[in-house]
């Protein structure tokens, strides 16, 4: 099965997270692999935690740290993400069936490519993201806009898992 990126996208606290937590869960329990892509617009972000061992290297002038347990790997790349393509985004979600991008908006806004699932907080936000997102599977978040004739479905994701699920492999079969 070729890879399928999807983005969850939508304003701050309007349920990105929550949406991509049921997939990844109700994916998962059909036997799918899943990769998360985080978009952190912080612009000093970092994962780090001062003072750890990881930190002191990068402080030190390593780029690439990749700290090893026995349950995970984790690898912090020291570098300018900001001109990163999609591509080079993506190229590090390996061996997966669904890669799900939270945020990156002005990166796949209109990238017909992409399929997304919108997340707002009001009928206003759902009207702006018919103009802005391209193509729409799904509506979800904390605003119940079922009054709106959109013409895409809206789910309550803590209702409708399954149906939101379904929707997310149908179009896989596309």
């Amino acid at each position: 099965m070729k890879t399928t990126v999807i983005a969850v996208v939508g304003s701050k606290s309007s349920g990105k997270t929550t949406t991509i937590e049921v997939l990844a869960e109700q994916l998962a329990k059909r036997g799918y692999r899943i990769a998360v892509v985080k978009h952190i617009p912080e612009s000093n972000f970092t994962i780090d935690t001062e003072g750890k061992d990881t930190w002191r290297f990068a402080q030190s002038g390593a780029k690439t740290i990749v700290s090893v347990a026995s349950n995970e790997i984790a690898t912090i790349e020291k570098m300018d993400t900001t001109s990163f393509s999609l591509e080079e985004i993506l190229h590090r979600c390996r061996d997966v069936d669904f890669v799900f991008l939270e945020g990156f908006k002005k990166l796949v806004g209109k990238n017909h490519d992409i399929p997304k699932i919108v997340t707002v907080k009001s009928a206003k936000e759902a009207l702006e993201a018919l103009e802005t997102f391209k193509p729409i599977l799904a509506f979800t978040g904390l605003y119940s806009i079922e009054t709106l004739n959109l013409n895409v479905p809206y789910l309550n994701v803590f209702e409708n898992r399954k149906e939101i699920v379904d929707i997310v492999e149908k179009n896989v079969r596309k």
